[in-house]
């Protein structure tokens, strides 16, 4: 902790607000900062160990949660859009110091991420399989076997995977993400744990992985909807029993207003791996091997990004809702530069670690060349350029300017990535190459995008409440 505080002193502009103004100093940052980063690797560090734990299942195994994984994504960015949505709401409500608004919509993200995730839980498994064989009818009989056996597992845990959610966006949109990062701590032990013995001891194949997955959503989602109803200091932002049960329009819209276009900005980000998930189901089950474990690597190098994406809701939230817009200017900059900086070192720490981990992959020598490939790929252009097209994308959407955000992004990887993969994957035979290339060549689009809203000004001019 001391280590960050230290590196954000040197980076954190020294040059500060007039009138000595400060809502987030270096300490409060850090202290956001570190334990989102913990978590973020907690999260892929078990992701890791369950790819290669899965990997000694079979490389029919590896690919077939691989292809499901994909669809199953699609929904948790879908409930993790809505809690955000929620989280840049009561977060502008916590900047604007109205408690009793802040509680009431913290608890209407419960309520609306509940019945989400039940609609969705319940037509995965009525049409899971159809849908699965309908979009790989060519994947190899036992990679589709066990496709299907890790989506019919694991929709169960929707519900659950909503639920914990929205109460971590209730925490961080209070900036305490040391909360959240003990639950994940918990939550990823269970899902370890339960993968080892459903692997290596039941031998259960695909099976073994999804029901750990399960437990450990549940047990999250138990742990934290729990610590959402207590208050155990002053000021903390509470759910209440009654605004949980009942749908309150009004907070329902706003908090709608923002989620809507998140969730189908997320959504058919998804919907577009989903659809390049199937040219690569074309490419051999090596590729889909390689493309399933790189992912992996590409999760663990954005970890920062993703740290930095939750901090500038929490900080742009409330410096909006505080009504100091010169205040939100000032920190989406330097919030800006911070997270370019902390990107840099991260995804170059990541890339050394690469070639240490691949030898753990129980995989032919080709796929992990192309895993090799493709992490190289993306660690590059994570560094110098997601930090304007992810977490700055955030900043934007929390200080109300939603619907840019989401055109921006429904152009760039919805239409941009869609056309350069068919391009370069398939057109020009690069493979999981080409995918990999397409991915880095949006995240240049979107940046440029991102950049020129914040210099124009225009995000400024937006309201939500």
């Amino acid at each position: 902790m001391n280590h960050m505080q230290g590196i954000i002193r040197r980076i954190w502009p020294e040059q500060g607000l007039p009138d000595n103004r400060q809502y987030f100093s270096p300490e409060a940052l850090s202290a956001m900062i570190v334990p989102l980063v913990i978590e973020q690797v907690l999260q892929m560090v078990v992701g890791l160990a369950d790819t290669m734990m899965v990997s000694y299942a079979g490389e029919a195994v590896v690919a077939g949660v691989g292809l499901d994984t994909m669809v199953y994504t699609i929904f948790i960015y879908l409930f993790t859009a809505v809690s955000a949505g929620g989280a840049v709401v009561v977060s502008q409500y916590i900047g604007s110091h109205d408690k009793e608004n802040a509680e009431l919509a913290a608890s209407q993200i419960f309520h609306i991420a509940l019945l989400l995730s039940l609609v969705c839980m319940v037509l995965m498994l009525l049409f899971g399989s159809p849908l699965l064989l309908a979009m790989y009818p060519h994947t190899e009989a036992a990679a589709m076997e066990a496709c299907r056996t890790y989506m019919r597992i694991t929709a169960i845990s929707f519900p659950a995977n909503a639920l914990y959610n929205a109460g971590a966006a209730v925490f961080r949109s209070m900036g305490d993400t040391r909360t959240t990062m003990w639950v994940s701590l918990m939550a990823n032990l269970i899902n370890a744990a339960g993968n080892a013995i459903g692997i290596f001891v039941l031998r259960a194949g695909a099976a073994g992985v999804a029901w750990p997955t399960v437990i450990s959503w549940y047990a999250a989602s138990a742990v934290m909807t729990f610590l959402c109803t207590r208050r155990r200091r002053e000021g903390q932002v509470c759910i209440r029993a009654e605004h949980v049960l009942k749908l309150n329009v009004p907070m329902a819209k706003r908090i709608l207003g923002v989620a809507v276009p998140n969730s189908v900005e997320n959504t058919l980000f998804q919907a577009a791996k989903v659809v390049l998930g199937m040219m690569v189901a074309t490419f051999g089950t090596s590729q889909i091997a390689a493309n399933t474990a790189g992912q992996t690597f590409w999760s663990l190098a954005a970890c920062m990004g993703t740290a930095m994406s939750t901090v500038f809701i929490t900080v742009i939230g409330q410096c909006t809702g505080s009504g100091d817009m010169e205040a939100t200017e000032w920190y989406m900059r330097s919030l800006t530069r911070l997270s370019l900086v902390l990107s840099v070192a991260w995804n170059a720490m990541v890339m050394v670690l690469t070639p240490l981990l691949l030898p753990l992959y129980d995989l032919p020598d080709e796929t992990k060349r192309l895993i090799l490939i493709i992490v190289a790929i993306h660690n590059l252009f994570s560094a110098f350029v997601q930090p304007f097209s992810m977490p700055l994308s955030s900043g934007l959407r929390a200080a109300g300017d939603v619907k840019f955000t989401m055109w921006a992004s429904l152009f760039a990887t919805v239409v941009c990535r869609t056309f350069l993969s068919f391009l370069l994957a398939a057109y020009l035979g690069l493979g999981v190459v080409g995918i990999a290339l397409a991915m880095v060549l949006d995240w240049c689009i979107k940046a440029a995008l991102d950049i020129w809203r914040l210099r124009s000004g225009r995000w400024k001019e937006k309201r939500i409440i």
